[in-house]
C-alpha cells in the first residue's frame, strides 16, 4: 500500500492544524486507495517520525512525503530529508519518496494569479 504523509512545519495555532487536516480528508476522498496522513515539522504533533510509524503500522510499503512548504530552504533541503533518512534505516522494508515544494509546482502561477484576482 502507498501512504501520503503529508508533512506541514507546524504552528501554535489551532487553526492551522484543523486546515492540515481538512486538506487530508479531501485528499483521502480523492485518493481512496492511498493511506492519508498528515505530520509536522516542529511545534505541532504528530512529529514526521510518528506520521511514519503511522503509516508502517497501518502497513505502507510505499510512502511519499509530501511537502506543505513553499520554498526550499534548510527545513526542505536539510531536516526532512535527514529525518527521511533516519526513517529508512528504521524501515528498509518501505520506499520512501520526497516530494518537490508546493512552490515548485508548475500550476504555482495560476493559484497566485486567482488569488490576485480574487482579492
Amino acid at each position: 500500500m502507498r501512504a501520503i504523509l503529508l508533512v506541514s512545519h507546524g504552528s501554535r495555532s489551532f487553526k492551522t492544524k484543523e486546515e492540515i487536516s481538512v486538506l487530508a480528508n479531501i485528499l483521502r476522498q480523492s485518493l481512496p486507495e492511498d493511506l492519508i496522513e498528515f505530520a509536522f515539522l516542529e511545534i505541532e504533533r504528530p512529529s514526521i517520525p510518528e506520521g511514519i510509524d503511522k503509516c508502517v503500522s497501518e502497513g505502507a510499503a510505499e510512502i511519499v512525503v509530501t511537502l506543505n512548504f513553499l520554498n526550499s530552504g534548510r527545513h526542505v533541503d536539510v531536516d526532512i530529508p535527514a529525518i527521511v533518512l533516519a526513517a529508512q534505516k528504521k524501515y528498509p522494508q518501505v520506499e520512501f519518496a520526497i516530494s518537490q515544494p508546493i512552490g515548485q509546482h508548475p500550476q504555482i502561477p495560476n493559484l497566485f494569479i486567482d488569488l490576485i484576482n480574487n482579492v
